[in-house]
């Protein structure tokens, strides 16, 4: 598609009606005639798929005998819940053994050479909700390569090296993330319009989670209950230090500044990311909770189109309300028992209207000094940048059975805490 096209596109508010390209349609309509063969041949069995990723490795330890259960557990919220078209299924298929390959690799690369020694020193982590200005926060810091090492959105896919001449190795895991990107701009454009991929750029260390199946990614492209329900109720500090140990992997192999994270996921683990890394610079961004949950239920609805012909935008609505809810909650309280000092609080507006200002008041809370090499990189970024660039995201409370009275006093003391200004509801962002 291009550029004008892209600009131009305005996001569906039909989610039930999910965009399907003709190939995808023709794919999941054979699909479904041969259901019964589909099932059969397109496996979710959590043995066969360990299976299909040690054959495909050569290698055999997964490094952590609960990952098995974890991998059931999905594998079997998934198979009952998720209501699975047949591309959906393939993409699962593929994307679980993707997973085991990486972690088998990796564990084999950590075995053989430990990571142990590596420091993880004074990480940044940005979180806040959904549509909260994250994204674009991340980006603009990840600009300064003098100072900061992000987690690239290939090494997110590929974290594994493949053994293979480093430049060779790093051309090769991005050529197969520039695949996995244009494949998901085929199948979703709005999707992309909404939350859209670079594949060099900075992306969610939310993915490096996948690896143990500790991760949210799943309950936000596809409809996992069950499995959700149970992640939130486990301890998540060995996952943080299965996640430091996935940092020390990736910064052998691009050793250069200090981390700079980014995801929602941290607000309901503050605890234990805290436990894992007691030195921790929080960056906490802040926007009207009626804007940021209607925002983000349109793009779960897109997401879960991607696997799914069947969606429930209602259903949606009030999964992420809850969660949403849930995350500000533990985030407030773990706030109050580590304190402020670690914390800076960023409003999406501020950022959106005054970008410099922000990353100057950030850079004095990291202790570093904003200077002109740092003002241009933000102007590159800004003009490179525009709002919709890849179309306008369209979205509106009522779709998802939600309205602005109902959330102002869940969040009553959120918005109260943090000075939050209500955003006139122009139903786009």
């Amino acid at each position: 598609m291009n550029t004008a096209k892209q600009k131009n596109r305005i996001t569906s508010t039909d989610y039930t009606r999910p965009h399907r390209p003709a190939l995808l349609s023709l794919l999941n309509s054979l699909g479904s005639i041969f259901s019964r063969t589909t099932k059969k041949n397109i496996t979710l069995d959590q043995e066969k798929l360990i299976h299909k990723a040690i054959k495909k490795t050569g290698l055999n330890y997964l490094g952590d005998t609960s990952l098995p259960g974890r991998l059931k557990l999905y594998l079997e919220s998934i198979e009952k819940e998720s209501r699975l078209h047949f591309a959906g299924r393939i993409m699962v298929q593929q994307n679980t053994i993707r997973i085991l390959a990486n972690r088998l690799m990796i564990e084999n690369h950590i075995t053989e050479n430990p990571v142990t020694d590596i420091q993880i020193e004074d990480p940044v982590f940005i979180i806040g909700l959904q549509r909260t200005g994250t994204t674009k926060l991340h980006r603009l810091l990840s600009r300064d390569s003098d100072h900061f090492r992000y987690l690239a959105s290939w090494e997110a896919a590929h974290p594994a090296s493949l053994g293979i001449p480093h430049e060779r190795d790093i051309n090769r895991r991005i050529a197969m993330a520039v695949t996995a990107r244009r494949a998901l701009q085929y199948m979703a454009p709005d999707f992309f319009a909404i939350h859209p991929v670079d594949v060099t750029g900075p992306e969610e260390d939310c993915l490096l989670f996948d690896y143990g199946f500790w991760s949210t990614v799943p309950e936000a492209t596809m409809r996992v209950p069950s499995y959700s329900h149970w992640l939130e109720l486990q301890d998540h500090t060995e996952a943080y230090r299965f996640y430091k140990t996935m940092l020390q992997y990736l910064y052998r192999q691009n050793p250069r500044g200090r981390w700079v994270l980014k995801t929602p996921q941290h607000m309901e683990h503050v605890e234990e990311l805290f436990t894992v890394f007691p030195d921790a610079k929080i960056i906490h961004t802040h926007r009207d909770p009626a804007r940021v949950i209607a925002s983000f239920c349109s793009m779960i609805s897109h997401a879960y189109g991607i696997f799914s012909d069947t969606i429930n935008p209602v259903e949606i609505g009030k999964h992420w309300l809850a969660k949403a809810h849930a995350m500000v909650r533990n985030s407030m309280a773990i706030r109050k028992k580590i304190g402020s000092e670690h914390f800076i609080d960023i409003h999406y507006h501020d950022l959106l209207h005054d970008p410099f200002s922000i990353i100057r008041q950030v850079y004095t809370f990291l202790g570093l000094s904003f200077g002109d090499k740092d003002y241009q990189r933000i102007m590159a970024w800004e003009h490179n940048n525009p709002q919709h660039k890849y179309g306008q995201h369209r979205y509106r409370l009522e779709d998802f059975g939600l309205n602005r009275k109902m959330i102002q006093h869940q969040f009553a003391e959120y918005i109260s805490f943090f000075n939050i200004p209500e955003e006139r509801d122009d139903r786009t962002s």
